[in-house]
């Protein structure tokens, strides 16, 4: 039967009380796609990946496009280089659009990235029956196992090998934008300085590559939406003109956080996100809060931890400072805080720290000999000097 039409053409107020009702179909919210992307089970924000996929898990599955992740450089500046190279990588395999500045190496070298190797995933080839075989200490018996991999149910990102260098032709097929700094001369004035002059600068070239290149959300859409991923290596170094690390009393202290307020304002209102590495004897408090993540490394080169036994099967640890607050009141905490990080021979990875629950124990079994040696010795050294004093007496 027909839908009744008596009520067509008559005011609202004679229409049936049943039709009237401020009550509305909740509808799903139309997402954006672009390839690359996913959104977030926890905030529907869109991300993208670092690269290493257990950086992704730690972060709550991704980098949210529109913030921006500051990595502590460790000691020498080669892990967080490393993975700042796997961001990029992960940007040239997603076809989206990148931009690198840099003062010190040329960009063109930063984009030396590794080659994307295809994932296998792990599988256990021993048999049940040597498992079952095994035998422990009792005491270690009924403790939980620790599984020290960071992954996901959901496989996010690619794998590359840091050992090979990707094909130039797939290099040269992402569109790259550069800034390096000795290209951009600036002018020194004595009311402002070049550092203030270099993050200038960089800010209106970033701004410039959003506006021209379409990134800007407000902007009408002219053709597909793209994601453009942003690499500042080492800010707050002193060839960038920043001051901040060699005097005591520096006359621009806060150049460097002025600029970071701008960048994340500017990359609020962008498909945009930035991975940013600051000198870890520049970082404060002021900095990380102006970062949406905050990650540090600390490598065991140099330090007594590189030859300490317990940390052979690793070469640092991973600190995580600041986890984003995105469309949330509480943001999530990463289950585990001791995390270590290791470079195999072909893949950078994240692991759960885990160390020997006795390692003292174990020595003592390993050199159970050279133990009773040794007291044997001693006993001997012992009874003799003993009797050199009863002699004297």
């Amino acid at each position: 039967m027909a839908a009744p039409v008596s009520t067509v053409g008559k005011p609202s107020t004679e229409r049936s009380p049943f039709n009237t009702t401020s009550f509305q179909k909740k509808t799903r919210t139309k997402l954006i796609s672009i390839p690359g992307t996913r959104p977030s089970v926890q905030n529907g924000q869109l991300l993208v990946s670092t690269g290493v996929t257990s950086l992704d898990y730690l972060l709550g599955g991704g980098l949210a496009v529109g913030t921006v992740l500051l990595i502590e450089e460790d000691r020498y500046d080669s892990y967080s280089r490393m993975i700042l190279k796997y961001f990029l990588a992960e940007g040239v395999v997603c076809r989206h659009e990148l931009f690198v500045a840099a003062a010190q190496d040329n960009p063109d070298d930063i984009l030396q990235v590794g080659e994307e190797v295809p994932y296998f995933p792990r599988l256990s080839c021993e048999p049940q029956d040597s498992l079952d075989a095994m035998k422990i200490a009792w005491r270690y018996q009924n403790l939980p196992k620790v599984q020290s991999a960071l992954a996901s149910s959901s496989r996010f990102g690619h794998y590359y090998d840091v050992s090979k260098t990707m094909e130039p032709e797939i290099r040269q097929a992402a569109k790259c934008h550069c800034f390096y700094l000795p290209e951009h001369p600036t002018q020194s004035s004595p009311t402002h300085s070049t550092m203030l002059e270099s993050y200038s600068a960089l800010l209106k070239s970033l701004q410039e590559v959003i506006n021209r290149e379409g990134f800007d959300v407000a902007a009408p859409m002219t053709k597909s939406r793209n994601i453009l991923r942003i690499g500042l290596h080492s800010l707050g170094s002193a060839l960038w003109g920043d001051d901040l690390s060699c005097h005591d009393n520096p006359r621009n202290g806060h150049a460097l956080t002025t600029f970071l307020y701008g960048l994340r304002a500017l990359l609020r209102s962008s498909l945009s996100v930035a991975v940013v590495t600051v000198p870890s004897h520049l970082i404060q408090v002021s900095i990380t809060r102006l970062c949406d993540n905050a990650i540090a490394l600390e490598s065991f080169k140099g330090s007594e931890r590189e030859t300490n036994p317990l940390y052979k099967d690793y070469h640092g640890l991973l600190h995580v400072r600041q986890v984003p607050h995105l469309n949330c009141l509480a943001s999530k905490l990463p289950d585990h805080k001791d995390l270590a990080f290791k470079l195999k021979r072909k893949q950078f990875t994240i692991e759960r720290l885990h160390l020997p629950p006795d390692l003292s124990e174990t020595v003592s079994r390993v050199s159970r000999g050279e133990l009773a040696g040794a007291a044997t010795v001693a006993s001997a050294c012992g009874s003799g000097s003993s009797g050199k004093k009863h002699l004297d007496f």
